[in-house]
Order: structure tokens, then sequence, then C-alpha cells
């Protein structure tokens, strides 16, 4: 398994925004799709989005699409969530996770962070 860590979660009233990271220095993170997942309360783990290796091309949940924005800085060796307009809905722990190829099945990922929780409250 590979190592990722994620950080940036925290407090956050409705409509403003949070920028999760999630890095790793034991490997390349270009080398690897690196999707995110999201799982509230009572709820099952959720894709919301994918960053293809290489390319980098970038796929979006339709709740979070035009809100939510997925890139790497390949200098940090990091990925990035930017999350903005959130609301409370977007209430979750958030992970990030690494395979090959990007999928939004979490059962396809191998590698998973130990996630950041991420709460949207007035």
């Amino acid at each position: 398994q590979l190592q990722l860590v994620e950080s940036g979660g925290g407090l956050v009233q409705p409509g403003g925004s949070l920028r999760l990271s999630c890095a790793t220095s034991r490997f390349t993170l270009d080398y690897y799709a690196i999707g995110w997942f999201r799982q509230a309360p009572g709820k099952e783990r959720e894709g919301i989005g994918c960053i293809t290796h290489s390319v980098s091309s970038t796929y979006y949940l339709d709740s979070v699409k035009g809100r939510f924005t997925i890139s790497r800085d390949n200098a940090k060796n990091t990925v990035y969530l930017q999350m903005n307009s959130l609301k409370p809905e977007d209430t979750a722990v958030y992970y990030c996770a690494a395979e090959p190829h990007c999928s939004w099945r979490a059962a396809d990922f191998g590698s998973w962070g130990q996630g950041t929780q991420v709460t949207v409250s007035s």
C-alpha cells in the first residue's frame, strides 16, 4: 500500500471555501490517478472526483461540478481539492486514494489516506 496524508479540513460556514491537500513522501504522485472520496455519517463512501496520471484529466460528481476543482503540483508532490461554495450537505470525512486509473468505486482503490473532517455549518 502507498501511504497518503490528507490535510486542510476544518469548520467553514456555508458558502465558504477550503482547500484539501493529499501528499506523500514515499512515491511520485504523478504516476498515479488520485481519487477524492467523502463519507458522511451513516452513508457509504462516495467518489466525488478524480485526476488521472500524466495528462491530469479531471472528473467530478455532478453535485460538486463547478464548485470543486482537483489539481496537481508535481513540484510539491501534492494533489489538491479546492472546494468553493460549500454547502452543509458537503459535511463529511474526505479521503484521497491512489491507483493507476480513475474509478468512481472506492473498492477499486487500494491505497488511502487517513481522512480529514470537513464540516460546513453556520
